[in-house]
């Protein structure tokens, strides 16, 4: 008898202590958790760097609205902007780094230069979304082929656990997200496909290769 009461009272306290942390945690937190959770799911085991942001907190965004040229506040009035991070965006053909900047609403996402909007994927037409295994920062949204889209957007970001977690999150496509080792197909556009190699050398970088495939080291 007294066992039996020694355990009931046990599981009490710990239901108290429990409803006591519950209740305590702030909404700021509480969307903390969340996205971790996200995050876990799509990158524990899989991506270099993974262990290491667990103790990073998100940032709601790393750019604010007031940040944004007034004629892309402007092109997209009445979406709710929702995150916002510089990137170095790859062209599809050639390879070139550009500087942009990802504008993620509640309902797309934009890749932006300065006063234009170069490029926007509603995310209820997003094919996938795919990092490589190492501890770079390639992201490669995939869209679909149509005449409204140039091809899949290669980009580089400083935050990538963070802005990937966003993406997928906003975009209800979690599932959708793919680590790749080695390398990875990407749609240039009219029909045509390019690769992209990841290996490990010792200094970060980013080239086209003697092949023509982009490499990211």
């Amino acid at each position: 008898f007294f066992m039996q009461t020694s355990e009931l009272l046990r599981k009490l306290c710990m239901r108290n202590l429990v409803r006591k942390y519950c209740r305590g945690v702030t909404a700021e937190r509480k969307a903390q958790l969340q996205q971790k959770v996200v995050t876990s799911a799509v990158f524990c085991g899989k991506k270099e760097g993974y262990l290491e942001s667990l103790s990073q907190p998100f940032l709601d965004t790393r750019l604010k609205e007031n940040d944004l040229n007034p004629k892309v506040l402007q092109l997209i009035r009445g979406e709710n902007i929702k995150y916002v991070t510089p990137v170095i965006k790859y062209d599809r053909n050639g390879f070139k780094a550009r500087e942009r900047l990802l504008v993620l609403t509640q309902s797309s996402a934009y890749v932006v230069e300065m006063a234009k909007i170069k490029q926007k994927i509603e995310y209820s037409t997003l094919k996938g979304i795919s990092t490589s295994n190492l501890s770079d920062g390639i992201v490669v949204i995939h869209v679909p082929e149509d005449n409204k889209q140039k091809g899949d957007v290669i980009l580089q970001c400083e935050h990538v656990f963070e802005t990937v977690t966003k993406l997928c999150i906003l975009a209800n496509k979690q599932s959708l997200v793919k680590v790749v080792k080695g390398s990875l197909r990407f749609r240039i556009g009219s029909g045509k496909e390019g690769t992209m190699v990841f290996t490990v050398g010792p200094e970060p970088q980013v080239f086209k290769d003697k092949t023509g495939q982009l490499t990211v080291v």
